[in-house]
């Protein structure tokens, strides 16, 4: 929990110290009253004193409740302050090392896992903060203060005073012990029901389409139920706490007053002087039941932070966790290319975490400027696996990578993101407009209207965009989900394309585009990007029978690497697949 507290900026501890300052002076007016309580009790028991002096004694009274009423009105606008800047800065540190993570980071933790992380967690730490800063602060504070104002006042009530201290803490001690391990259980919950409820949102069409509505329901019926379970048992156990503790609470004044009651009567002389005697022990227990009430209060608020602090605490090490992972994918200290547009890949293997065995094997072949080189192969094969690491999506778990003739990881993510254009299998879009997602990012943003004209006539864009009501300026939803496939497939490619990279990578990039849309992207290709290396994943054999060269992938390793015609002679793997596309008067082959 501690850990989480040292990315507090300069400006928020000096909240937190001037929020320490006013509580103590918001616990000195409240333990001041006491006096001048006893004051009034003195006064209108002994006979002859003047009404102005319990008015006088009364207005300070007033005035320490006016003072600490303004205080704690003051503390509560700067803990809301901290609170907030503290979670904003936290939530970014958060926001900024998940974007630096790779795909196993992700992985590992799950997406949502580190939505309920950026989201959920956080905000238990903000309560915890603008609720528990004024709380934490002020019960030890007021606990200490009012008992060195009671000690050597009366051992027989400090004593009871102690036993009820002793059996609050018992109880807190015992019901910390049972919840604190189910709130670790409950945030993992939250994940739970995080994922399947995003699951079904990003599948909604899915589900109506195999009228799987009944299934999604009874799986979040089963997580959410699993959540309500868990925060049902946390919440029976605290909600012992305040019962217990206004029990004890009226039990110690009773106690208090029995005992003073007691000590009272025993008072041995007579006369005018039992009279005085009685009076001062009379006021004396009234203010110790006053001070007594105020330590009870003390470990009263501290329950309140006993119920938030557990599961603050586990949200604090969620937190800590996913700023203290490394990205396992770290760029390098810079290179100095010595050529231009060429990819090696020589001897690479690769193992995903936790795997028994290499999904890519000791694979080598070259990629040079200007070439354009296709991976083909069955699915599974590891093609997009193959890819992601040119992007550096993951590193190689053996062998390397060269990009004009150095080492791929020794670049930084800005050199090698000028010189690398990558178009993932899922089109990605965000939400904007057109142009906003053309002009996405800083790494070789276009700067003119032809420019993005041209990468838009290129990926087979241009009409559609046209088409639209605004043309650039028109909106894309979350995700492209105004857009159809083959259409987000295009902006996607556009979007690269106009960052003019030295190389493109398209990881099955064409899968939504029908045949002629493919073809005429692919001639642009080589027509008006003919200095620039293509590296294209792709199922169809119409997609790849033009390329330079065709990798032949099969089971993680080469199957064969050549033109379309040598490998449909030498390679059996391809000419199965090819086979499997086209008959063999449109193969060429007899």
């Amino acid at each position: 929990m501690i850990k989480v507290f040292r990315y507090m900026k300069k400006r928020d501890a000096l909240y937190a110290l001037l929020c320490l300052l006013l509580v103590a002076g918001q616990v000195w007016f409240d333990l001041t009253m006491p006096d001048f309580m006893s004051d009034i009790t003195t006064l209108i028991l002994t006979p002859g004193s003047a009404m102005r002096n319990i008015w006088i004694a009364g207005a300070k009274m007033l005035g320490c409740a006016l003072g600490s009423t303004a205080l704690a009105v003051i503390v509560g606008f700067f803990a809301a302050k901290l609170a907030s800047n503290f979670s904003a800065t936290v939530r970014e540190k958060v926001f900024y090392r998940v974007t630096d993570y790779g795909e196993n980071e992700i992985k590992k933790f799950s997406t949502a896992s580190l939505i309920t992380r950026t989201t959920n967690d956080i905000t238990q730490i903000q309560m915890l903060i603008a609720i528990g800063l004024q709380v934490m602060i002020k019960a030890p504070i007021m606990a200490v203060w009012a008992v060195l104002k009671i000690v050597g006042k009366s051992l027989e009530l400090s004593l009871v005073t102690a036993l009820a201290v002793v059996l609050i803490m018992a109880v807190i001690g015992v019901l910390m012990a049972l919840v604190i391990p189910k709130f670790r259980i409950v945030q993992k919950q939250i994940d739970d029901v995080n994922r399947v409820s995003r699951e079904n949102l990003t599948g909604l069409r899915i589900v109506r389409a195999f009228n799987a509505e009944s299934y999604q329901e009874d799986k979040f019926e089963t997580a959410n139920t699993a959540l309500m379970r868990t925060q049902l048992y946390t919440s029976r156990r605290l909600a012992i706490l305040m019962p217990f503790i206004s029990m004890i609470m009226s039990g110690l004044s009773l106690a208090i007053y029995w005992l003073g009651a007691a000590l009272i009567n025993n008072i041995a002389v007579t006369g005018q002087e039992a009279i005085l005697a009685r009076v001062d022990l009379f006021s004396e227990v009234v203010v110790f039941s006053s001070y007594a009430m105020y330590v009870v209060m003390s470990f009263m608020m501290l329950v309140m932070i006993f119920m938030m602090l557990p599961r603050a605490q586990v949200s604090a090490a969620r937190i800590q966790e996913v700023i203290e992972t490394e990205p396992s994918v770290r760029e390098g200290a810079g290179a100095a290319a010595s050529d231009r547009g060429t990819l090696e890949f020589r001897n690479v293997s690769f193992r995903y975490p936790d795997a028994s065995e290499d999904c890519l094997k000791n694979i080598s072949f070259t990629a040079r400027s200007g070439e354009t080189v296709a991976l083909i192969g069955a699915t599974g094969s590891g093609k997009t696996t193959l890819v992601s690491l040119a992007a550096r999506l993951y590193d190689t778990t053996a062998g390397e990578i060269l990009l004009d003739g150095q080492d791929i990881r020794a670049y930084t993510f800005a050199e090698l993101y000028e010189k690398v254009g990558y178009i993932a299998q899922k089109a990605v879009l965000f939400s904007g407009t057109v142009r906003e997602n053309l002009t996405f990012g800083d790494a070789g943003r276009p700067e003119t209207q032809e420019e993005l004209n041209a990468a838009l006539e290129i990926a087979q864009a241009k009409d559609f965009v046209d088409g639209l009501p605004n043309g650039m300026q028109s909106g894309i939803a979350q995700g492209g989900a105004n857009l159809s496939g083959g259409q987000k497939q295009r902006l996607t490619i556009a979007r690269t394309i106009a960052r003019k990279p030295e190389i493109l990578i398209f990881d099955d990039s064409f899968s939504a585009l029908d045949y002629r849309t493919d073809a005429a992207l692919r001639k642009r290709l080589r027509t008006d990007l003919a200095g620039t290396t293509c590296l294209i994943v792709a199922q169809r054999i119409g997609t790849v029978r033009h390329a330079d060269r065709i990798v032949v992938i099969d089971d993680g390793s080469v199957a064969g690497i050549g033109t379309h015609e040598t490998l449909l002679k030498q390679c059996g793997v391809y000419r199965e697949i090819a086979l499997s596309q086209l008959s063999p008067e449109e193969l060429e082959v007899g």
